[in-house]
């Protein structure tokens, strides 16, 4: 098996998050400023999933690629990942070592329910409580137009931020500072900053929130070395965000 150096290992880490949610980091950090320095942060706005086109099919054709393309860090990352040996010898599988797949779909699937009841619940009341603080920017879960295929579109943006996040920020993220000696409470604290910082256009509540979900979901990644139950937890809380709020939203006067 080829063992890559830890200076490759820093730069292949360095590659990967400039491509994906530390680019997104840095990106967040600036809006977070440019809010601040327009208007108290509680008279800001952030909106997740947005329309980019006023032609049905150009907006459709838009949303699907850009959930096709931000998928493309995670298969560097199972590329990476993957053990590649000698020539005529077969290498570990990413996804068995990262527990992303479907070996034990009915377990995954009740921890991944769990989880997001654990996490969604209180997300609401710290949402709330950042919003009358004024530390938590209006946050609009989707501003589609309604089309038919407003919903499927949502929950694909669900599944892609869920699969983005736990297998680069969890999986991939803390293998990687435990090869650079890292002890794993410290690898679960940059882990957890990390995925706080990427939401801080919205505000500082919703940087504690994910910062706070990033320990938890990192913590239960070590003990069970599987990534899909977190997969499943994170896309359930953002279909319930976005489909909940595009069905019902101006219902209950929001939007």
């Amino acid at each position: 098996m080829l063992v890559p150096s830890r200076r490759r290992l820093r730069i292949e880490v360095w590659i990967v998050l400039g491509l994906s949610l530390g680019q997104s980091a840095v990106y967040s950090v600036v809006q977070l400023l440019d809010k601040l320095t327009r208007a108290p942060l509680a008279e800001g706005t952030s909106t997740l999933n947005r329309s980019q086109s006023s032609r049905e099919y150009f907006d459709l054709t838009y949303q699907l690629l850009d959930i096709m393309f931000a998928l493309v860090p995670v298969v560097l990352v199972i590329y990476f990942l993957t053990e590649h040996r000698g020539a005529g010898e077969s290498g570990a599988s990413a996804f068995r070592k990262l527990g992303f797949n479907f070996v034990r779909p009915g377990k995954d699937l009740l921890q991944g329910l769990g989880l997001a009841a654990l996490i969604g619940i209180p997300s609401l009341g710290l949402y709330a409580a950042g919003r009358a603080l004024g530390i938590t920017t209006a946050i609009i879960p989707s501003a589609l137009d309604a089309y038919w295929w407003t919903i499927p579109v949502l929950i694909l943006s669900a599944v892609r931020h869920g699969i983005v996040e736990e297998v680069i920020v969890v999986g991939y993220l803390l293998d990687r500072l435990g090869k650079f000696g890292w002890s794993m409470p410290l690898a679960i604290f940059a882990s957890s900053m990390l995925r706080g910082s990427y939401h801080l256009y919205q505000g500082f509540g919703p940087f504690i929130g994910n910062a706070v979900m990033g320990v938890v979901f990192a913590w239960i990644y070590t003990k069970t070395r599987r990534v899909m139950p977190l997969v499943i937890a994170h896309a359930l809380l953002d279909i319930v965000a976005f489909v909940g709020f595009s069905l019902f939203g101006k219902a209950i006067g929001l939007g």
